[in-house]
């Protein structure tokens, strides 16, 4: 049976086929009110019906346009119809920084919170293959390389929660002729059409290619080539790099240049190492853009050391270039101001174990390693202590473990996985 002759069977299997390999115990939708979410609602109703799993709908609320409003209660009389759990959440922005930047990231944040409170185990995202080609033409423009060219990844994991994108073999003009077919209503974001928005811009330049025979469906596989390209690389980096990589207590130390029986493993692979590298050590979603991987190699090759993503590259041995390698640890100035009770995570990938008490704090160590009388034993250079966890009661130093000061209290950098764990899962 052909699309033409059944698209909603087409959209139901493709937007389905995940679920062949696990059905999720209960699926969360994240849900704006457009019209690729609102498809997505509705076909994920549909699986769960035919597949038997609880389907609850999430819409994060910006506070950026008053047209909010209005499409939350279009998805909640929705919900309603189909007596669908429906939350609502709320950010507003501090008025720093790049605003898209950080509303990405706080819709997973608090879309992750809320998954975990309402027990989701999967949550289902709108993106579309047209997202897909106006990310890849946003992409181009950073002159990004590979990983940043390559197609979005269907399903990932971040902030501790499973992600799912069901819908990226479709563009925009099907999904709304599937509501329009199922009377779905949804709402049209007039920020959708303002040239202010970097997204906006490249949809422009997407119709404007299109006497080229170059439109979403063509980017989207050309985007799917580099994901294949970008998964064999990773299997190399994997298989021939990773054997040269020392984690020690949160730091890295990784190689310059690797030697090898028949020459050198390409620089590529070096690069990649290193991005995959500073976002395990700076915790960042996604790894620097290709221009500041340049300037970290000249600042390597030049002074032996340079700062990137919240990371400090030192070299710690070698004098040719081939024999050189590099600690990577974190940048004190980035977890000064980082706090946590002492049960959670500690920028986000130090677990701490000891006598818990509310009184208590973790922070980053600083200047009073100082006070640390045993810190040179640890084999530890002092750079790295200074961002190393560290247990407080106000200004009072109670333990440091990484620097000696242990104190009944012990540290671990698993929060994320050891490395080997993290490269593995990406």
């Amino acid at each position: 049976m052909s699309e033409d002759e059944n698209p909603d069977e087409m959209l139901r299997f493709f937007s389905g086929s995940g679920f062949a390999l696990k059905k999720p115990k209960k699926l969360g939708v994240a849900v704006s009110g457009g019209g690729d979410s609102m498809a997505c609602l509705d076909l994920m109703i549909w699986h769960g019906r035919d597949l038997g799993f609880p389907v609850e709908a999430v819409t994060l609320d910006h506070g950026l346009r008053p047209e909010a409003g209005d499409e939350i209660a279009l998805v909640a009389a929705y919900c309603a119809e189909w007596n669908v759990p429906h939350s609502v959440l709320t950010w507003a922005w501090d008025g720093s920084g790049n605003l898209q930047s950080k509303a990405s990231n706080a819709r997973y944040r608090l879309i992750g919170e809320w998954a975990k409170q309402c027990g989701a185990d999967l949550v289902a995202l709108g993106h579309t293959q047209d997202d897909v080609a106006e990310t890849f033409l946003m992409r181009l423009a950073r002159q990004s390389g590979i990983d940043g060219l390559a197609h979005m990844e269907r399903s990932f994991e971040r902030e501790g929660v499973d992600w799912t994108r069901p819908l990226l073999s479709f563009g925009r003009a099907k999904l709304r002729s599937y509501l329009k077919r199922h009377e779905v209503e949804w709402a049209e974001d007039p920020s959708n059409n303002d040239p202010k928005f970097e997204r906006v811009r490249a949809r422009q330049v997407l119709e404007a290619l299109e006497p080229l025979e170059i439109d979403a469906d063509v980017l989207a596989s050309v985007a799917h080539n580099l994901w294949l390209a970008k998964s064999s690389l990773d299997l190399v980096l994997r298989a021939s790099v990773f054997k040269y990589v020392v984690e020690d207590r949160g730091d890295l130390i990784v190689p310059g240049e690797i030697p090898e029986k028949d020459g050198f493993i390409p620089p590529e692979l070096i690069y990649r190492l290193r991005r995959v590298a500073i976002r395990w050590v700076g915790g960042a979603n996604y790894a620097p853009r290709s221009k500041a991987m340049f300037e970290l190699e000249d600042g390597l090759r030049e002074k032996g050391m340079h700062t990137l993503g919240g990371c400090i590259f030192r070299m710690v041995e070698g004098k040719k270039i081939y024999e050189r390698r590099f600690r990577i640890t974190r940048e004190y100035n980035a977890v000064r101001n980082v706090v946590s009770s002492t049960d959670a995570p500690w920028d986000g990938r130090w677990v701490l174990e000891g006598p818990h008490d509310a009184e208590l704090q973790v922070r980053a160590l600083g200047d009073a390693v100082k006070n640390c009388q045993d810190w040179r034993d640890t084999g530890l250079p002092r750079q790295s202590l200074l961002a190393s966890p560290a247990i407080w009661r106000g200004d009072e130093l109670v333990a440091a473990p990484l620097a000696g000061l242990e104190n009944g209290w012990t540290a671990s950098a698993i929060g994320r996985g050891t490395f080997s764990q993290f490269l593995l899962s990406r």
